[in-house]
């Protein structure tokens, strides 16, 4: 009996990637021909039009399934990893169905049997660990919050770049690979992390008045004007107005946090990358960027 091959894409794997990427009309998740063309080209040096990706039909969902099947493994693991990557970032502003963690298990599997390695927060060996809450150490919190507390006491100038520093040092205590504030031609970003898998552009805000609209258009054009499906998080200390949210609009990428929800990660040691992660799916069913972390009840999981 011959052994079946642990370094390619199986028959049985198909179902679950066809849940996972949309695939059950022909489609792949939100593509047209041409962005799929593109996204091919530009993210992974492949040509999705070539007619040999063609030979069971001519629709995306043909060419994606037939090309699983025959790249060799490296290319299919980074189609899938860039996939999945896009699928996240995409579903703020894309209604996909739902996945169940039964799914969402699968498909991880096949990325670890393929020599990848699943999101941090992914542990194979159940479902419901998706939901655990990491807490971070009681003195590194205590520490984290006492310099949020000396960031009050300063003066506007430095305060703006206190805060930065200052929440670098935190993305950096819960393991999010952050990376300092960083100049482009005619832009400012106040930094990055990564969180999931996902990179997200940070804006920090200390300021008296709430943020508005303009400031929300602003950072999500930063955003939109970097990969398609990048993320961003802006971080406004003084919190939102209402008005704003709502003049800001839906089907954005950008997500928001206050001091508020500082003060609540902080003081209950939450991890922040399920909170983060329970923001994201939050904006993705409701279209909001902002819902506080009290609303969100993180202690009972995403």
């Amino acid at each position: 009996m011959n052994k079946i091959p642990t370094d390619k894409i199986r028959a049985m794997d198909m179902p679950v990637l066809d849940k996972v990427f949309a695939m059950e009309a022909g489609w792949v998740l939100d593509f047209s021909d041409l962005t799929f063309a593109v996204f091919f080209r530009e993210e992974l040096g492949v040509s999705i039009d070539d007619p040999r990706w063609s030979v069971q039909g001519g629709s995306k969902a043909k060419r994606l399934r037939y090309f699983l099947r025959h790249a060799n493994r490296k290319t299919v693991l980074d189609t899938l990893e860039t996939l999945w990557e896009y699928r996240e970032a995409s579903s703020m502003t894309h209604n996909y169905p739902e996945l169940d963690d039964s799914v969402r298990v699968a498909f991880f599997r096949i990325i670890e049997r393929l020599g990848g390695t699943p999101p941090t927060w992914h542990r194979s060996s159940t479902a419901s660990a998706q939901s655990e809450i990491t807490q971070i150490d009681e003195t590194v919190a205590s520490a984290l919050a006492h310099s949020l507390l000396q960031v009050t006491e300063l003066k506007p100038q430095p305060r703006g770049y206190a805060f930065e520093k200052f929440l670098k040092n935190m993305f950096d205590a819960y393991g999010l690979s952050a990376r300092a504030s960083f100049r482009l031609v005619g832009e400012q970003i106040d930094g990055s992390f990564v969180s999931g898998g996902d990179t997200y552009l940070l804006e920090a805000r200390w300021t008296n008045s709430l943020v508005d609209a303009a400031t929300l258009h602003a950072f999500n054009g930063k955003v939109q004007g970097k990969a398609s499906w990048s993320r961003g998080l802006l971080v406004s200390y003084s919190g939102f107005s209402r008005e704003g949210l709502i003049a800001f609009g839906r089907g954005n990428s950008v997500i928001c946090m206050d001091g508020l929800d500082l003060h609540a990660v902080l003081s209950r040691r939450l991890d922040f990358a399920t909170v983060l992660a329970m923001k994201v799916r939050r904006a993705a069913e409701t279209g909001k960027p902002f819902v506080s972390v009290d609303d969100l009840n993180p202690m009972s999981g995403p």
